[in-house]
């Protein structure tokens, strides 16, 4: 809300009093239908807050005091960032009362008359808050029933808020008004079956957001008219046209969004704000930054509208035409789909009784009439007055104007920008560049493979990004490649190579062993790159470990167990018996049949010889070949592992029987024996 000129609110009883004794009114700052806003301080919490006073004629109605109430009430509920907070209600005297959050700013009314319209991206950033705080209203239960720009707040920081849910009433009570065949509201925003059957619920709330989104994109209402009443017959009779009508260089996303949102069926619209907040939302997604930021049409600037504005200035909600008033309007009589010159006629039958919102104070409309210049040579002494009060109040228009077109600024073009492109630019370079744009830059460094030492190698916001202006920018400067000394690991244990390895930026490779004279067991003998080779990041280090003095092992196989252990450790070696022995056709039974590590490699001093001993040769059993075929006799021991030998004692006459064999059958023998046989 804007702080009101002097001259706004002089004699008015109330300005200085505390009411319930705690709220000290300190200046008015608007006038409504029902009720005045002032500013005032919380003397207890010491805060400044708005205080809404229904006009002490209302307050002998117990139905306005009823409603008054409801707001309060419906509100509290709410507690929503986007809803301009109660705090308190009561009474004092004849005053009835509201104590509210306080917001500094305008309304979306004074940002539309300072600049006709809005760029796409602008309006979805004000309309997006609204339908979140009405998406609360109802899916509390709640309608607000007079959703338009003059109940739509801009805080100087940019915060939006919705206000004034005097006529809020909940979703599953009566609500038509409380005068018979009249509906309570706004001409340009009632949906309508708001007209037509006098009943609301959350979808007449959305009719009057897409007339909203309508208004911000193209700098004017949908329908038009002379009266009041030929506004409700378009709004009854006429589709809501497309934006891009109006301004050819919107998207047609935007121009969907508008008829989605105020188509004249209700069933067609969403079901509530919350439902219209994902169109919303997924529209946004669907421009490009070239649709959202597309040039707004110019406000006109005629006389009659800069006189307006100047005018409406001094009020925070301006001086609204008829339509743009919260009013009793009496709903037709006639079928709205009758010709317009019939429907005209029934509603001009029925009385008018308008309830304006946020009216011209009597002192204000006084002003305007004075007349241009006097006869006489000087001005009387009430004209004196009227000159001077007339000089406040034009400073006063003039500070608010420079208010609502800083703030307008601020929620359009002004409030963003976008991140110039300073790739590989120096660091001074970058910095005019970013001053330019409006933007703050803070500087760090970064290595970088490919861009030179001392240039810009990315911003954060990244180049075309849009950001707020005024933002930081954080520019990060090549400080050239990255380049790592392979650390200094040599006789250390391999924890601690390790460590220090991934500590420099590098990684750890293989790892080998090799025996060193100089290096303990355990300890590392090198790597690979050598220390200090410079290295890219992540560079793999190989690690070679030492096993220590190497010994030579001496050849124990064949030699017994004494002598075996005997010369292992002369060599400073321990020596360890395999629990398995094995065959051996050439080691004795007893003796070493083979050793680990063997004889010629090289091993730790102080490490483990392990010996097998010898089970000496295999043996197997001979095949009994006696009275056989001396061919089938030898076929049978060769197969058997055997070696044989024939002796034929009677070689001219015999039969070739085996009548003897040596060793005989059924002994055993190692394999590759020689068996001796005799035939006759």
């Amino acid at each position: 809300m804007k702080d009101p000129s002097p001259a706004f609110g002089q004699g008015d009883p109330i300005i200085g009093r505390t009411l319930d004794g705690r709220y000290r009114v300190e200046g008015r700052v608007a006038v409504g239908g029902m009720a005045t806003v002032y500013r005032a301080v919380d003397t207890r919490l010491d805060r400044l807050l708005a205080l809404k006073v229904m006009h002490p004629g209302l307050a002998s109605d117990p139905g306005f005091v009823d409603r008054f109430i409801r707001e309060a009430k419906a509100v509290a509920r709410l507690d929503h960032p986007n809803v301009v907070g109660v705090y308190d209600q009561g009474t004092d005297g004849t005053y009835v009362f509201l104590a509210m959050e306080y917001v500094a700013g305008c309304t979306l009314r004074d940002v539309l008359r300072e600049r006709g319209a809005l760029q796409p991206r602008a309006a979805l950033d004000i309309l997006e808050p609204v339908l979140a705080a009405l998406g609360a209203a109802h899916r509390s239960g709640l309608v607000h029933r007079d959703v338009k720009p003059e109940n739509v707040l801009i805080g100087n920081d940019g915060r939006v808020k919705v206000a004034d849910f005097g006529l809020v009433r909940a979703v599953d009570t009566n609500t038509t008004s409380t005068t018979m065949g009249s509906v309570l509201g706004t001409v340009s925003y009632l949906a309508p079956e708001q007209i037509e059957h006098g009943t609301v619920d959350a979808r007449s709330d959305v009719y009057a957001c897409g007339v909203l989104l309508y208004e911000m994109l193209t700098g004017s209402k949908p329908h038009e008219g002379g009266t009041p009443m030929q506004v409700i017959y378009k709004h009854l009779n006429e589709d809501i046209t497309a934006p891009s009508k109006a301004h050819p260089g919107l998207a047609p996303e935007l121009d969907q969004l508008v008829a989605r949102a105020s188509a004249r069926d209700a069933q067609r619209r969403p079901g509530d704000a919350i439902e219209l907040l994902a169109f919303l939302q997924a529209t946004r997604r669907a421009l490009t930054d070239e649709q959202l930021d597309a040039a707004a049409p110019a406000a006109p600037l005629d006389d009659a509208a800069a006189t307006g504005a100047a005018a409406a200035g001094s009020v925070r909600s301006g001086a609204a035409g008829d339509e743009d008033r919260t009013t009793l309007i009496p709903r037709p009589v006639a079928s709205p789909a009758q010709a317009p010159g019939t429907a005209a006629a029934a509603f001009s039958q029925e009385p008018l009784n308008r309830t304006s919102r946020l009216q011209l104070p009597p002192e204000l409309v006084g002003r305007r009439a004075e007349p241009a210049a006097h006869t006489m040579s000087g001005p009387p002494p009430r004209s004196r007055f009227r000159e001077r009060r007339g000089l406040i109040g034009l400073i006063t228009v003039l500070a608010v104007a420079l208010t609502v077109g800083a703030v307008a600024w601020f929620i359009g073009e002004g409030r963003y920008t976008t991140t110039p492109s300073v790739l590989r630019m120096t660091q001074a370079q970058a910095q005019k560049h970013l001053d330019k744009a409006g933007l703050e830059a803070r500087f760090t460094k970064q290595f970088s493979e490919t861009i030179p030492a001392g240039r810009v190698i990315s911003t954060d916001p990244a180049n075309g990004s849009r950001v707020r202006g005024g933002s930081t920018v954080k520019v990060a400067l090549s400080s050239g490649p990255e380049r790592i000394a392979v650390p200094e690991v040599e006789g250390e244990t391999l924890a601690d190579a390790k460590r220090e390895i991934r500590d420099a930026g590098l990684t750890v490779g293989t790892l080998g062993k090799e025996f060193s004279d100089s290096v303990p067991e355990g300890q590392v003998v090198s790597t690979d790159p050598e220390v200090g080779s410079a290295q890219k990041p992540d560079t793999p280090v190989s690690i070679v470990i030492s096993k220590g003095e190497p010994v030579d092992v001496p050849d124990v196989v064949g030699r017994d167990l004494d002598d075996a252990r005997a010369d292992l450790e002369d060599k400073g070696l321990t020596m360890e018996i395999a629990p398995e022995e094995v065959f051996s056709d050439e080691v004795d039974k007893g003796a070493v049949a083979a050793q680990t590590p063997e004889d010629g490699n090289q091993a730790v001093m102080g490490s483990t010889v392990t010996v097998t001993i010898s089970k000496g040769p295999q043996l197997f059993e001979v095949p009994d070949v006696m009275g056989k075929d001396k061919d089938k006799a030898q076929r049978k021991l060769e197969e058997a592992g055997f070696k044989v030998d024939i002796t034929d004692t009677v070689p001219l006459f015999g039969d070739d029987k085996v009548w003897r064999q040596s060793p005989d059958g059924g002994s055993e023998e190692p394999k590759g024996t020689t068996i001796n046989l005799w035939v006759r």
